[in-house]
């Protein structure tokens, strides 16, 4: 090596390693005990918190919001932005962070929001308590609809470009997490857990959104793993692990007016064990009118599921619902079946009820293998106002 070529390395080595120095010094590290967190599960660290995210949401370089190990109790708390800086927000929670049972000490239906946020990151391993088994007993909306809804755990309102990895959930007092208004949202590496009878314990319910991704995740709870709720377009759930609960749903749809359009939905490579459900769309009688089309269920294993595969277009959870509806005005289009292999609970395997005014269009079936674990009898297919196709292996018999 010549002596030049030494020198021109001592030159550019330093700055390199000034130019990683500098990256480094970018970061900005806002630990929530600093700002008075207590960390004892008794003191509400509201506000430390709170605190924590402003000055982190006004910085200029690249900041993260640490919730360190330990328990912090933290009440009803809404992180908003927009946020100025240039570089995503990381919020990394290593801790456990536990909710109020008091139901008093809420003022909405939300425990921890994070609204208009654009390049949210929430991370670090660590847990959510939404401490339910305390709120459970006041559900009524079983029975009733005009319940009062209990917090749910997460809303993520009106954010782009973000994600939430590597978080666990744990018995909501309502839905675990709910992504609304927002766009282009990555959701996985995800642990949510909330107890089989546990009421409206939803995992993860999606509205009104676009570009949604969630996968590698593991959810077990009392209603559905991930629903689908009206407005949603281009969601991709793939890799679940979904049980006990009621499936992955689209719906229920039509309930309220001016309810827009669910298209372009695609669920892959799930697999559902002694869930209630398995792959459902659920619309009410006497709906609106509006569209849910272009979706693809596709390599799907089923466990012991009583319901595998379901359309429901009378759907009414309540204890007492009219036994004559006008038919639902949701228009179910292009929707394909595709290698799903099992077990079912009960003998209707296929279970496609459709409305008598807009009968589903364009539903195919291939290559499905369910078959009736009972002691007696054999899987069947049950088919109301559908038109469409089958192929391949088909087990039960197909009805279309």
């Amino acid at each position: 090596m010549t002596p030049r070529a030494i020198s021109c390395l001592w030159v550019v080595l330093p700055i390199c390693i000034h130019g990683i120095l500098l990256a480094d010094a970018g970061n900005q590290i806002f630990n929530v005990k600093k700002f008075g967190a207590k960390a004892d599960g008794e003191t509400d660290d509201r506000k430390a918190v709170l605190d924590a995210w402003n000055a982190a949401c006004a910085s200029n370089g690249r900041p993260r919001v640490v919730i360190p190990p330990g328990t912090f109790l933290i009440g009803q708390t809404k992180f908003e932005g927009p946020c100025p800086g240039a570089y995503p927000i990381v919020v990394e929670v290593k801790g456990k962070v536990i909710a109020p049972t008091d139901l008093s000490q809420f003022s909405s239906d939300d425990w921890i929001s994070f609204s208009k946020v654009h390049g949210l990151v929430l991370t670090g391993g660590g847990v959510f308590d939404g401490r339910g088994s305390s709120a459970w007993p006041s559900n009524d909306c079983l029975t009733s609809a005009n319940c009062k809804l209990l917090p749910t755990s997460l809303k993520f309102n009106f954010l782009t470009n973000s994600t939430i990895r590597r978080i666990s959930s744990v018995d909501s007092k309502f839905f675990h997490m709910i992504i609304f208004g927002s766009e282009n949202v990555k959701a996985h590496d995800l642990r949510i857990s909330a107890p089989s009878d546990s009421p409206n314990t939803d995992g993860i319910h999606i509205g009104d959104s676009t570009g949604i991704a969630v996968s590698r995740s593991v959810i077990g709870t009392g209603d559905d793993c991930i629903s689908i709720g009206p407005g949603s377009n281009l969601i991709t759930i793939s890799n679940i692990i979904c049980g006990p609960g009621h499936g992955i749903s689209v719906g229920s749809l039509g309930k309220y007016r001016d309810e827009k359009d669910v298209t372009d939905l695609r669920v892959r490579n799930c697999t559902f064990r002694n869930t209630t459900n398995g792959l459902r769309i659920k619309t009410w009688p006497a709906s609106g009118v509006l569209h849910a089309k272009n979706f693809t269920f596709e390599d799907i294993i089923m466990k012991n599921v009583h319901n595998p595969i379901i359309i429901d277009q009378k759907y009414c959870p309540y204890d007492s619902c009219p036994t004559e509806e006008a038919p639902s005005k949701v228009k179910i289009s292009n929707v394909n079946f595709r290698n799903v292999k099992g077990t079912s609970t009960s003998q209707v395997a296929v279970n496609l009820i459709c409305s008598k005014a807009f009968p589903c269009e364009g539903v195919t079936l291939s290559d499905i293998d369910l078959k009736y674990n009972g002691e007696e009898g054999k899987a069947t297919s049950s088919c109301f106002n559908v038109n469409g196709f089958s192929s391949g292996t088909q087990v039960p018999p197909p009805c279309v």
